[in-house]
């Protein structure tokens, strides 16, 4: 918001949460098979026209189309934050008008959802809001399976109040978003007319070869704690959280 100590808070958060968890925010490779592998599932794409014509980007996530037992949460969500990289570079739409995210967990399954630690989502909660350089919309929940909500809940405080206002459940529908995306907007697996899944992973996947030597380099950037002025971050602190779900049932 044009605010010069903000943008060099968010460089800086950008490059020494990359450098403490590079396992969950960086890319060496763009080769990587298991990205690759992720993208083809098409776990996350972007569709390509805009909400209404010239607005915020839409995302799609489909959580439960890729295997639990194969990929880790750390894998997933460098593919992810990866991709949302190449937008920061190039998509202004994205940048500027933010992004709007619709969350299919339809195949999810309790392995699915076990697998976001209250330690990972408090990672990628930060690296969200404060190393990205999006204006993050609405995120729409559909086809909820049994279980999830209850998951959610628990989940739902360690995001902060802002991203918890964002989110919204839609039950085990689809229409209930349509107030929020018109159907035009979706895609053809879903009704739509905005392009299709295969489509759109075809196009990230030409992205990520576009991008491959960027990120060989940009993989070398980072930050030298011992070297910052003042106090070092203490990414415990900012990071951590206390105790553990991986006991808890979920039908």
């Amino acid at each position: 918001k044009f605010s010069l100590e903000k943008a060099k808070s968010k460089i800086d958060r950008f490059y020494a949460l990359r450098t403490k968890y590079p396992e969950f925010f960086t890319i060496k490779d763009a080769d990587d098979h298991k990205v690759r592998e992720l993208l083809n599932t098409g776990m996350i794409v972007y569709l390509p026209t805009p909400l209404n014509e010239h607005g915020s980007r839409i995302a799609l996530i489909r959580s439960g189309v890729y295997s639990a037992e194969k990929y880790t949460i750390e894998e997933i969500a460098r593919t992810m934050y990866g991709i949302q990289e190449i937008l920061m570079l190039e998509d202004d739409y994205a940048v500027v008008n933010g992004i709007t995210t619709i969350v299919d967990v339809k195949q999810g399954t309790a392995a699915h959802l076990m697998q976001m630690s209250p330690s990972s989502l408090k990672k990628m909660t930060i690296f969200s809001e404060e190393a990205l350089p999006f204006r993050p919309k609405n995120a729409h929940f559909i086809y909820i399976p049994s279980g999830f909500e209850t998951f959610f809940n628990i989940l739902k405080p360690m995001l902060s109040k802002k991203q918890q206002k964002r989110l919204s459940l839609h039950g085990n529908k689809l229409d209930g978003i349509y107030e929020h995306i018109p159907l035009k907007y979706l895609p053809k697996e879903y009704g739509g007319e905005n392009g299709s899944i295969e489509e759109c992973i075809v196009e990230l996947n030409k992205k990520l070869d576009e991008y491959r030597d960027y990120f060989k380099a940009n993989a070398q950037y980072g930050t030298n704690e011992k070297l910052r002025p003042g106090k070092p971050i203490d990414f415990d602190h900012l990071c951590g959280v206390q105790g553990s779900f991986r006991k808890l049932e979920v039908d």
